[in-house]
């Protein structure tokens, strides 16, 4: 109270039974002390870790590649006839996509033929020859150099009926490469020479180039420490390095968030580490009906290491970090704040899994985080439980630095 209040109210106090009155409750109050009240405890919600089953993985990087990829060439000399596909057009195995000029490699071959009719015609005359001086010579009416000679007459026919042969086979190897057909399914890029052009003419000419799209390559590297925990995973669950094979792997692409929609396999693990590098080169495979992966992407790949059955999962936005480690805030039984370093895991969703460090049974802060400070008391309200990550959008956690990806070295021909 103001003293200056109190002596106004001293001075008033004879003047009349209202200002009397007045007065007393002036004094009272002078006479009385200010004291604190402390505010009610800040309300935060909590919530008990998320137990479930989760997969441990491995993040990496990579590159996808065709499985297939072939430079389409004019193997003969020859103006070139037509085209027959679209620039950039799906084609299967078997179609004709440029035609050569036919006609020179056609006369050859049926000038090839005409000379295996005459190689025949004189054979069947040579045999005819020796069969009669073998009978003759058996006779005694024809020498045996008559015979001889027959007979040399009859094997000489015999190899220019083969060489004739031969050459029709050399004509229709010709003719078919007049036709360049497509060696398996895939994508052709556009082409690099025009119709009427003389290719072939010292050297095979590129045309154009196959691409093979579906399965499609990813390459990435593994460290020696990603070996080693690799090969460890699959001797927890029984398996050999030979059975490498039957591991899945997902990836993702950068335009896909932290999906991994790409279902795929190890197709191939490089028996020893790159001594320069220390790394080891694997591959996966992976279909591609669709055609959305394109060689030479940069891709996000994940490979499954541990099953874990009872992990146990929290918000990630309540996961903190301060220079001692991550950590999470927990209301005890008394409800006060208590803060624990953990051991972050991977990423689930909008989870993360608590490696160490959290009880099952712990209350985790999900919201007022900013009220909640250590030591503090707080008022803490329950809310529902955790509800399980949806199966798919799931980000593994960088577990350790992943090596550098590598080339895209597949190109096939």
């Amino acid at each position: 109270m103001n003293p200056g209040v109190c002596l106004a109210g001293r001075r008033r106090a004879g003047i009349g039974l209202l200002g009397a009155g007045m007065a007393a409750l002036l004094l009272a109050a002078c006479s009385e002390e200010n004291k604190y009240v402390a505010p009610p405890p800040p309300k935060v919600t909590v919530v008990a870790p998320l137990q479930q089953a989760v997969t441990r993985y491995l993040q990496f990087t990579g590159n996808t590649a065709s499985i297939n990829s072939v430079d389409l060439v004019a193997r003969v000399e020859g103006f070139l006839m037509s085209i027959d596909y679209k620039d950039g057009a799906v084609v299967k195995k078997g179609d004709r996509l440029f035609l050569i000029q036919q006609d020179t490699y056609q006369a050859n071959l049926d000038q090839a033929k005409a000379q295996l009719a005459s190689a025949e015609a004189q054979l069947t005359n040579n045999q005819a020859e020796y069969q009669r001086q073998k009978t003759l010579g058996q006779q005694d009416f024809s020498s045996q150099a008559t015979v001889d000679k027959a007979r040399a007459a009859m094997e000489q026919a015999q190899a220019s009926v083969d060489a004739a042969k031969a050459n029709i086979e050399i004509a229709t190897i010709n003719l078919g490469y007049t036709t360049v057909i497509a060696p398996f399914d895939g994508i052709v890029t556009r082409h690099l020479a025009d119709v009427g052009q003389l290719v072939g003419h010292s050297e095979p000419t590129k045309l154009a180039t196959i691409v093979q799209m579906d399965p499609i390559y990813t390459y990435f590297n593994l460290n020696e420490n990603q070996v080693l925990r690799i090969k460890q995973a699959l001797a927890a669950r029984g398996r050999t390095i030979e059975q490498v094979k039957e591991v899945e792997i997902d990836i993702g692409l950068q335009n896909e968030g932290n999906d991994y929609p790409h279902k795929g396999r190890l197709d191939y693990v490089s028996p020893e580490l790159d001594p320069s590098t220390g790394t080891l080169l694997v591959r996966g495979l992976f279909e591609n009906k669709d055609l959305s992966l394109l060689p030479g992407l940069f891709v996000r790949v994940r490979v499954p290491v541990q099953d874990i059955p009872d992990a146990l999962l929290v918000e990630d936005t309540a996961v903190g970090a301060a220079q001692q480690g991550k950590y999470v805030l927990v209301v005890n039984k008394d409800n006060v704040v208590e803060q624990k370093v953990v051991t972050a895991g991977q990423q689930v969703g909008q989870y993360r899994v608590i490696e160490s460090g959290l009880a099952a049974g712990d209350r985790v802060v999900i919201g007022g985080i900013q009220r909640a400070t250590p030591g503090s008391k707080v008022d803490p309200v329950e809310a529902p439980p955790l509800a399980p990550p949806p199966a798919a959008g799931t980000e593994p956690a960088k577990t350790e630095p992943a090596a550098q990806p590598a080339p895209a070295s597949k190109t096939g021909n």
